[in-house]
Order: C-alpha cells, then structure tokens, then sequence
C-alpha cells in the first residue's frame, strides 16, 4: 500500500461545525472578526470555519505555515526563535498569533502548531503534543499546551481545531 493510500481522512463532522457556528454568531455579537495561523492542522481549522455559509464577515483569513520559511514569511517569526524553541513550542505558537493580528485586520487571532504524526516525535516532544496561542489585538496573548497523545493523525488534527474553536470562544 502507498503511503497516500495510508492517510487518514478527515471528516469535519456536525460537532466541529455547531461549535464553529457557536463562535462565528459570538463574534457577531460582540463585533470581532477573526484569524487563523495554522501549522500541524493544514487549514482545517479555515475550513470549518468558511464551511458555514456567511462565515466571511467574521473570517477575516487564515494563514497556513506548514514550514518554518513559511511562518517567518508570512507571519514574521523570527527564524532564530524557531531554531532555538522549535517550530513546536509555545514561543513559535505566541509568536504565530501574534504575527497572524499584525498582518491582518482581524481582531482576534489563534495559532495552532504541533506533531500530528505519525513520525517526527521525540521524548520531549511527543506525537500529538500541539502549542495553541490566542488573543485579542493589543492584549496579551493566552498560551495552552495540550498533549493528545497518539491517537492518529487525523484525530490529533481534528481535537486541534476543536480546542483552537474553544480557546477562541473563551476569550469572547
């Protein structure tokens, strides 16, 4: 078997989308507008977002950095502060939010950044370790970390989006 014919698919699921259908009508309410800096969740957190129809005079955009070029690129986090924490960090995952609000119009940002699997774990950073950071325009940003364990990549990136949908919700 190939390993494409390996990969997990990945459904977004009625859960993931009444959640985002939650915070997309909060923002309403409260007048913010949002932005997504995605890693480990390759645009699956953009995606169930937009997949709610109206969805855009909330989602301002969404950033995917998959690579460490990309993060610096288009979001502006310094290269060394990569090489010395590692993509998979909390300083990477600050550093994403807050260059997602910086380069955008949004008034609200949240950065997801982590190992989905099923390679590239490693005693310190295990599989399904994943550094969350989100905040309000010139606020500090919240940090979690959460370990999923693994559980696959599929599941890791589906529990990603759906913690990311609720810290989100929590700061509103």
């Amino acid at each position: 078997m190939t390993k494409l014919a390996m990969t997990e698919r990945i459904e977004i699921g009625a859960q993931l989308i009444a959640q985002a259908a939650e915070l997309l009508e909060t923002c309403r309410a409260c007048s913010e507008t949002l932005v997504s800096a995605e890693s480990c969740t390759g645009g699956l957190l953009a995606a169930t977002l937009t997949a709610i129809p109206g969805s855009s005079d909330v989602f301002e955009r969404g950033f995917v950095t998959y690579s460490n070029a990309a993060k610096s690129e288009m979001l502006g986090v310094p290269f060394w502060l990569i090489e010395r924490h590692g993509a998979v960090s909390e300083d990477v995952a600050r550093a994403m939010a807050g260059g997602a609000l910086t380069h955008s119009h949004a008034t609200l940002a949240v950065s997801v950044t982590g190992i989905a699997g099923p390679d590239g774990g490693s005693t310190e950073k295990p599989v399904g370790l994943v550094h969350f950071a989100a905040g309000r325009r010139d606020e500090a940003i919240r940090h979690e970390q959460v370990v999923f364990g693994d559980l696959g990549r599929a599941e890791i990136r589906r529990r990603s989006v759906e913690r990311a949908l609720a810290l989100l919700l929590s700061l509103l």
